[in-house]
């Protein structure tokens, strides 16, 4: 039997991860869980984060589970920190499956590009942001290793204060807005 995989997204707004998720989605036969999709449909225009964090955590949660009943699934949002993904990888680890990242970057200008086309064809399915976000959002991943990429380095341990990833996990990923 084979192993089912956690694929990763990770990267800035624009930079390809929906893409790439649905490619996963069709070629992998995985679960596809883009969180900006969730956010729109209950929330229209709005974005509100405490509302985000949510959204993450409960398609984390059917993620999970799906990878428990052996199917490949593929997260789509920007897990920026390491740590979210060092608690996603132990997580897969500790459900007998494999994780994987994907990591998408571009030039700032290429980003802006491919944002605004998205905005002008397609304004349903995103926000507007602004150039001052993007550089703050770009200032604040923490782009991924190569030993993160390839699945050679060891997870971390979980921060400070966490006696175990999941424990981690279920803090930065409330089950109900605060």
């Amino acid at each position: 039997m084979r192993r089912p995989t956690l694929f990763l997204t990770v990267g800035l707004p624009g930079t390809g991860k929906t893409t790439a998720a649905r490619r996963i989605e069709v070629e992998q036969r995985a679960l596809r869980l883009t969180k900006d999709e969730w956010v729109k449909a209950l929330y229209g225009p709005e974005n509100p984060p405490s509302a985000g964090d949510v959204i993450e955590g409960r398609l984390i949660q059917i993620g999970l589970r799906a990878l428990e009943l052996g199917n490949n699934v593929v997260i789509d949002y920007g897990l920026w920190s390491r740590d979210e993904r060092s608690a996603l990888r132990q997580a897969a680890a500790d459900l007998g499956a494999r994780a994987e990242l994907r990591y998408f970057e571009l030039t700032p200008a290429e980003q802006r590009r491919r944002l605004d086309r998205r905005q002008a064809e397609a304004p349903h399915t995103t926000w507007p942001m602004s150039d001052r976000e993007l550089a703050g959002w770009a200032a604040a991943i923490e782009i991924p290793t190569r030993g993160e990429l390839d699945g050679s380095e060891p997870i971390d341990d979980p921060p400070s204060g966490f006696a175990t990833w999941d424990e981690w996990r279920r803090h930065r990923w409330p089950p109900s807005v605060r």
